[in-house]
């Protein structure tokens, strides 16, 4: 299990903090339950028993250490009652917080700028899968199913000889195959993903979202504009 989150040491994280979390993790997530990011509290002075969040493909999790560190509360929210996410940013560190739709609002201050912005990344993204569900293939296939023997009993009733008699007076039409140009993926002039800091790259993202929003890009652009500038963070 401690293995599993050594991904989250990558932006500044306590690792004492991610330890004693790790340990009690393992028993709190649910079956299928995936932590997609863990962010730490960093105060300006030392602190010993930081905040913790933690962000699952389920739930958000408060992480609140008692008792000099020999215990922890935790209190999480489903992404069901989530009604909206926050970041501002401060001087020292920034704050993340979100609303639920009982109008009850929780925050964490001292979070590096880093992890609050991928925590309000990663919980946006949540939010606009509760938002925009997949589900539109399985009836789309059901239609089309339906459809078929229809179409080939009118298929079977074209008589043969005229069909043959078409074939005897029209050539054979040559084979046309559709070339497209791919799109470009960077316009010209612009600086390469490799080259822009993490705060360059997630400011990029944020402005393929509002076009996604704003009905400018499609669903499978935005998805695939998102991987790339990820492979890069």
């Amino acid at each position: 299990m401690k293995e599993q989150f050594k991904k989250f040491l990558n932006e500044e994280q306590d690792p004492k903090a991610i330890e004693k979390i790790t340990s009690k993790l393992t028993d709190l997530l649910m079956k299928g339950e995936e932590v997609g990011y863990i962010a730490v509290q960093k105060k300006p002075a030392i602190t010993v028993f930081p905040d913790s969040i933690v962000l699952t493909n389920k739930r958000i999790i408060i992480c609140k250490p008692k008792n000099l560190g020999l215990s922890m509360d935790f209190t999480d929210y489903t992404w069901d009652d989530i009604a909206s996410t926050f970041v501002k940013e401060n001087i020292l560190g920034s704050e993340f917080s979100f609303g639920t739709k009982t109008d009850l609002a929780v925050s964490i201050d001292y979070i590096p700028k880093i992890q609050a912005r991928k925590i309000y990344t990663y919980a946006k993204e949540q939010l606009d899968l509760l938002k925009n569900p997949v589900s539109t293939a399985a009836p789309i296939q059901e239609i089309v199913e339906e459809a078929e023997p229809e179409i080939e009993d009118e298929i079977e009733e074209v008589e043969t000889e005229e069909v043959t008699s078409f074939a005897e007076i029209l050539p054979a039409a040559p084979a046309v195959t559709e070339t497209y140009e791919p799109l470009p993926t960077q316009p010209a002039g612009e600086r390469k993903l490799s080259d822009l800091s993490k705060e360059e790259l997630f400011d990029k993202l944020q402005n393929y979202k509002k076009l996604l929003d704003n009905g400018l890009i499609m669903q499978g652009e935005y998805d695939a504009y998102k991987k790339e500038i990820l492979s890069y963070m």
